[in-house]
């Protein structure tokens, strides 16, 4: 081992080739400040203190103009591509279930011209089929280039595009039709087999339905009254010299509705976010100004929901900036992704991204895929990248890189996405210091994490690209400010030491118009200041450090109070716990009427089998997760990872449930963004949670 030591030392020594000395310099300079010099705030950019900034380009306000910027300044450039599908095949696994296996080939794509186009004809072919400006239209399917082109049309021809997530099931979908009073929806050949057609009947206004896939071209057993049309034929409907283009359209102006978003219900059913044109303007003006050098050269992933602002703020950044855009699945993102057949390539192999967007739980993935592949390594394998791993936490923390290092020990992780990636951006929930410290040693870029909100168009803040401290978010965005407002009943106050607490409040011309026919819950979640300037109240705890930059400590609605008095925040206790290796999902849950918390565990299933095997305990994987002595097992190694995250006791799990079923959008447990819905969670495990809490 000391022979190694000295060997590695001497690799990563050579390697310091590149200092960075002036980003460790640039990481300790102030993000942010309070404008008015109070502990509350409201806190902005340093870049943005005198003015918060609304637009990327002058003049370009709405959508509809910022692609025909793009599409005038980069015509011929590559905008949207999707990988050919070369065969399909169904592969039976050794427990009998078939899975679908996919060999996909290169990608095609469209240019800025071709996608421009292809927008202006569908969306005159929709509003000769009867859609009129001002008036909603619904997108319910899957992240794809059609996704994309088909709100262009929708942007262009001031149609307002209602968004709603392709795993919500059928009561949610009619909810979100029925409230928008749609009577145009946009879906796919399959959301429109397995979740649609069944609900037509509830949808009564509805009269046209528009399939994005080319096949089949004729659509017999449908309602009466109802007509199913292919893209490609309204877009040739469209085209048609008689229904004019652009003629007689009214174009739209900053202050329309641009998008109206369904939430993916994690609290309840799914709110309408009414969103206009300068909204998401501003939004992705400083979303754009943290990621340094963006230009026509980059590559975008996009496998996220487009249903879901992360991903849309995300793609329309890459396409203000002419990036090229090429579409992926979680299914066939890597080599070893689920659908991919073995031995061909996934998307991020062939694609070679260097920008992508990420939730928490696809990186823990990643993170704990890997690691327990170096705990399958020979000794000296794995001596050799816990050496390199830290010496390039130690490198990183210095200001320094390390090329060698990173071509030596962490290229091959790097492969996994593609090998290009420069900038990682991860939001939608809380990323653990553990999984962030890791994605920055072994993936070579930096990863940007971000904090927003569908009612802030994704934008409140992102940290730094060359900030590598954990668990903070960063400073402001150059279009918003953020003050903090003292929740006395939780204990978190802006006079808090040695930092100022409290609710998140984000204001600036990114948030948006308020929730769709919801005036109760506008009153409640949103205000309008002195000035004019609306405020979004996000329930969310946070403290604004030295730098200016937030840190989220809480939520108002994941504290629970035990019957002792003691305030237990589930989802920090979440957010520890998910660290542990054995640990692949979890969900504390408290009741006010007693004295502990409880959780539902869904482990990993390779680390339940080797703890199984080391105690001799045999069984499929739904035996051992109904086993009482590998709850028990299992129930010890999580305390054990509790204290040393030096939780309370109170807040420690007691008793636990293990679920042999992964959690996914598709169960209905956890939303699009993999954040929990406690209220379907709590109905799923409620004989389980009688049964912890009963003694039984």
């Amino acid at each position: 081992m000391c022979t190694l030591s000295v060997v590695l030392v001497y690799w990563v020594s050579r390697s310091n080739e590149g200092f960075l000395g002036s980003e460790e310099e640039r990481a300790k300079r102030a993000k942010a400040r309070s404008v008015l010099g109070r502990p509350e705030g409201p806190y902005r950019a340093v870049s943005a203190t005198k003015r918060l900034l609304t637009s990327l380009h002058p003049g370009v306000d709405t959508l509809d103009k910022m692609f025909e910027y793009a599409a005038t300044k980069f015509p011929h450039r590559d905008c949207l591509g999707t990988r050919e599908v070369i065969c399909e095949e169904d592969e039976r696994q050794s427990n009998g279930k078939v899975f679908k296996k996919v060999v996909l080939g290169e990608y095609r794509w469209l240019s800025y011209k071709e996608v421009l186009t292809a927008a202006s004809q569908l969306g005159s072919g929709l509003a000769s089929l009867g859609q009129r400006p001002k008036n909603n239209i619904a997108m319910f399917c899957e992240t794809r280039a059609e996704w994309i082109i088909a709100a262009q049309a929708c942007f262009m021809y001031n149609f307002r595009l209602v968004t709603l997530y392709s795993t919500l099931g059928g009561p949610a979908i009619a909810h979100g039709l029925n409230e928008t009073q749609v009577t145009h929806v946009i879906t796919s050949r399959e959301l429109l087999e397995t979740r649609l057609k069944a609900i037509l009947i509830e949808v009564p206004r509805l009269q046209h339905i528009i399939v994005v896939d080319n096949t089949p071209t004729s659509w017999p057993g449908f309602p009466r009254g109802i007509s199913v049309h292919n893209m490609a034929a309204v877009e040739k409907l469209g085209a048609k010299p008689e229904n004019g283009k652009l003629c007689g359209i009214v174009c739209p102006l900053p202050s329309d509705i641009a998008v109206i978003m369904y939430t993916s219900g994690s609290t309840g059913i799914p709110k309408g976010v009414m969103i206009s044109h300068s909204n998401i303007i501003a939004g992705i003006t400083g979303m754009a100004e943290r990621i340094p050098n963006l230009c026509e050269e980059d590559t975008y992933i996009g496998y996220l929901p487009l249903a879901h602002v992360l991903e849309l703020s995300a793609e329309l950044v890459c396409v203000s900036h002419g990036c090229r855009i090429g579409y992926s699945s979680p299914q066939t993102l890597a080599d070893q992704s689920t659908k991919i057949k073995k031995g061909s390539k996934g998307d991020t192999s062939v694609l070679q991204p260097t920008l992508m967007a990420a939730v928490p739980e696809i990186m823990d993935r990643i993170y704990k895929n890997v690691m327990t592949k170096v705990e399958e390594m020979n000794c000296v394998q794995r001596t050799l990248f816990i050496l390199a791993y830290n010496y390039k936490l130690e490198q990183l923390a210095k200001g320094y890189s390390t090329p060698l290092c990173d071509k030596l020990v962490f290229k091959k992780v790097r492969s996994l996405l593609g090998g290009q990636t420069r900038v990682l951006l991860s939001g939608g929930a809380p990323l653990s210091a553990a999984t962030q410290r890791f994605m920055n040693v072994c993936f070579c870029c930096p990863v940007g994490q971000g904090y927003g909100l569908t009612e802030t168009c994704g934008a409140g803040t992102i940290s730094e690209l060359w900030d590598y401290s954990t668990g903070r978010v960063g400073g402001p965005l150059v279009c918003c400010e953020i003050k903090l407002k003292d929740w006395v009943e939780g204990g978190y106050r802006s006079t808090d030491k040695p930092h100022p607490r409290g609710e998140i409040l984000v204001g600036g011309p990114n948030v948006t118009m308020g929730y769709y026919k919801n005036e109760a819950k506008n009153h409640e979640d949103f205000l309008v200041d002195e000035n004019g300037q609306r405020w979004f109240c996000t329930g969310d705890i946070g403290e604004f450090q030295e730098d200016g930059c937030l840190k989220i400590i809480d939520r108002k609605k994941d504290l629970v109070k035990l019957q002792a008095g003691e305030y237990v925040s589930l989802g920090k206790v979440e957010a520890m716990l998910k660290n542990c290796s054995l640990v692949d999902n979890i969900c504390a849950y408290a009741n006010s009427d007693e004295t502990y918390v409880i959780g539902f565990v869904v482990p990993n299933q390779k680390q339940l089998l080797t703890l199984a095997d080391q105690y001799g305990i045999r069984g499929s994987l739904e035996d051992l997760c109904n086993n009482k002595a590998m709850e028990e097992l299992v129930l010890k190694i999580i305390t054990e990872a509790a204290l040393a995250a030096q939780l309370e006791r109170f807040e420690m799990p007691r008793k636990i449930r293990l679920s042999p079923d992964p959690w996914t959008p598709e169960t209905g447990l956890v939303t699009d963004a993999f954040k929990l819905k406690r209220k379907e969670l709590k109905t799923h495990y409620q004989d389980d949670i009688e049964r912890m809490y009963g003694g039984k």
